[in-house]
């Protein structure tokens, strides 16, 4: 108890730390255990997106193990997508439970079991049946990660304050790169094998992240809230499409979430880049999963900070900080030698995942 407050209040000061403005008097009573709930569960499902990350992880073992490069280009595209897209049709089903919580936790472990599995499949298949069988549990995860996306809103929402949530979605990435930093230096300075063995396993430990997520979660002290909207979810996904064409900040957002989702589309591209230039043994994968663990580290609860006071500019920095990042690759692509290619890259994929970072905390 006092551990927990004494973290609440280094989180969020002394001051204003206990004040709620846009919550009930009951939700801010719990706020430090919701915090806590929310820190935790989000640092473990964080910490399973590092160990299985799509852009890195799934990019680079699907390259080693021979599957098809349009199989490879999928991965991201799918992940976002179909965790997006779908969106518009849960959003009603969700909107008519009083409770959301369950639907994040249900969501959560059905991703664990995805991932899960996919350490499996790299044990078992190679060349383009991995490739398909992974791409086939992507889908899953990702429909199952919509659904979680949704509900988590409508929680996050319910049970902390908006003055909090930034910093505290940005606490629980800065612990989940932390995890993942140094499975990256466990892979560079050989205390890991580099091995399809090992990759395998990182599989199974991130789908484990989700299931103790899942159950962390149902902790939660959540408020029934109110159900109405619920309705049809084919009828309430045209009305959140009509939306498109009376809003015009709603078009400014999409239009600009749209450009910057090439942040999370490039860095499987700089994956394969290095693969061909630099070959496909694992010890090259090592410096790209520190890169993207210390971005995280350095720049998620700078991110989180930030977004509490102003969502827009976090966007707009983190904009162009991307911008960089990719002419950088361009100049790397054309000037470094094979041998430096894996570690000049790396750098680069440093400079866009804080980029990547501010994009996810920011909108």
């Amino acid at each position: 108890m006092a551990l927990r407050d004494t973290a609440y209040d280094a989180l969020f000061g002394d001051d204003e730390g206990r004040v709620c403005r846009d919550i009930p008097e009951s939700a801010c009573n719990a706020q430090p255990e919701n915090v806590s709930a929310h820190v935790i569960s989000l640092a473990a499902t964080k910490a399973g997106d590092g160990l299985s990350d799509p852009k890195l992880i799934l990019a680079w073992v699907l390259n080693a193990l021979g599957a098809p490069a349009f199989l490879i280009g999928l991965l991201v595209p799918l992940r976002e997508a179909g965790a997006l897209v779908p969106q518009l049709f849960a959003a009603g089903a969700i909107r008519a439970l009083p409770v959301r919580k369950w639907a994040w936790a249900i969501s959560s472990f059905i991703q664990g079991i995805c991932v899960a599995a996919m350490g499996a499949v790299v044990l078992i298949f190679d060349g383009a049946a991995a490739g398909w069988i992974i791409v086939g549990l992507l889908a899953v995860f990702a429909l199952a990660r919509s659904v979680a996306s949704v509900a988590y809103k409508d929680v996050l929402g319910k049970t902390v304050s908006k003055a909090k949530r930034g910093t505290t979605t940005g606490t629980a990435d800065s612990i989940a790169a932390f995890i993942v930093l140094m499975f990256g230096l466990a892979l560079s300075f050989d205390v890991l094998a580099r091995s399809i063995e090992v990759i395998s396993a990182a599989l199974f430990i991130a789908g484990g992240c989700w299931t103790v997520a899942a159950a962390v979660f149902t902790t939660l002290q959540e408020e029934p809230g109110a159900t109405e909207g619920g309705g049809n979810a084919f009828a309430t996904a045209m009305e959140q499409l009509s939306l498109l064409r009376e809003d015009r900040q709603l078009q400014r957002f999409i239009a600009t979430r749209g450009l910057l989702i090439a942040t999370g589309l490039a860095p499987p591209y700089l994956v394969t880049l290095v693969a061909h230039r630099g070959g496909t043994d694992l010890s090259q994968l090592g410096p790209f999963i520190v890169a993207s663990g210390l971005a995280a580290v350095l720049s998620s609860y700078f991110w989180g900070r930030q977004a509490d006071r102003s969502s827009r500019r976090v966007l707009i920095h983190s904009g162009l900080l991307g911008a960089v990042a990719m002419m950088l690759a361009l100049l790397v692509t054309f000037v470094a030698p094979p041998w430096a290619m894996a570690y000049a890259m790396a750098c680069v994929l440093f400079v866009l995942m804080i980029a990547y970072k501010g994009v996810r905390l920011g909108r």
